[in-house]
C-alpha cells in the first residue's frame, strides 16, 4: 500500500480539533515514516505482535503516540501495556486487573461500549455501563478518558449517525451520574468518519482511506 497522492489535501478536510489515529494494521513500519512526515503522530494497532515490531522499529520518531485499538487479550497484556499511550478497548474488569498489575503509571483508557450489541461484541453492554464505571473508577492505574464504539457496517447515514449520537448521550449521562469529565469519543473509521465527526467524535480511526493499493 502507498500513501494516497492527495494526502495533504485530504487531511485539511478534517478539523484540527479531531485527532486522526492512523490504523496501521495492513501497513508496514516503513510506510508509517511517510505518513509521519505529513504530520500524523497518532497510530493505532490491534495486533500485539505487529505493534511490538513497529514500536521497536520506530523508536526514533519524536512525538509519536501509540493507541492500542483492538481487543487486548489478557495473556498478552504484559507485553504491550507499558509501551502504549492509550488503550481504546477496555471492556472487562479482568483486563482492568491485568492493567493494574502490570502498568507502571496511569494509563489513559477508552471504554469500549457496545451500543448496537452487534459490531462491538467485545464491548461493555451499554445497559451495564453504570455498573462497569462504578467498578472501574476504583482502579489506580486506569484513567477513563473516553468511550469507544464501532457502528454497524454499511448502514445508512442516518442510522450510523444515530448510533454515534447514542454513545455521545451515554457519555454525557455517565459524566452527570458520576460527576466526572470524560473528554473524548473514539468513533468513526474510513467508511463512517464523517458521521462520527458530526456526532462530536474527538478521535477517528482511519485506515485504508489514507492509502492506495
Amino acid at each position: 500500500m502507498e500513501l494516497r497522492s492527495d494526502i495533504d489535501s485530504f487531511l485539511k478536510t478534517i478539523n484540527k480539533d479531531v485527532t486522526i489515529v492512523a490504523a496501521t494494521k495492513y501497513v508496514t513500519y516503513d510506510k508509517i515514516y511517510d505518513l509521519y512526515n505529513h504530520g500524523i503522530y497518532n497510530y493505532g494497532e490491534n495486533r500485539v505482535d505487529s505493534f511490538l515490531e513497529k514500536y521497536d522499529k520506530l523508536k526514533d520518531l519524536k512525538n509519536i503516540k501509540w493507541h492500542f485499538i483492538g481487543h487486548l487479550q489478557r495473556n498478552k497484556c504484559e507485553k504491550v501495556i507499558n509501551k502504549i499511550d492509550y488503550l481504546h478497548s477496555l471492556d472487562s474488569l479482568k483486563l482492568a486487573d491485568m492493567i493494574e498489575k502490570y502498568r507502571i503509571d496511569v494509563l489513559p483508557c477508552f471504554i469500549e461500549v457496545s451500543i448496537n450489541l452487534e459490531e462491538n461484541k467485545n464491548g461493555v453492554n451499554f445497559k451495564e455501563i453504570n455498573d462497569f464505571m462504578s467498578n472501574i473508577l476504583k482502579y489506580k492505574k486506569i484513567k477513563v478518558v473516553g468511550f469507544m464504539m464501532m457502528a454497524i457496517k454499511n448502514d445508512k447515514y442516518d442510522n450510523i449517525l444515530k448510533q454515534f449520537k447514542a454513545l455521545k448521550y451515554l457519555k454525557e449521562r455517565v459524566e452527570h451520574d458520576f460527576n466526572i469529565n470524560i473528554p473524548y469519543l473514539s468513533m468513526g473509521m474510513s467508511d463512517d468518519y464523517k458521521e462520527a465527526i458530526e456526532a462530536s467524535s474527538t478521535h477517528i480511526r482511519l485506515g485504508r482511506i489514507l492509502w492506495t493499493n
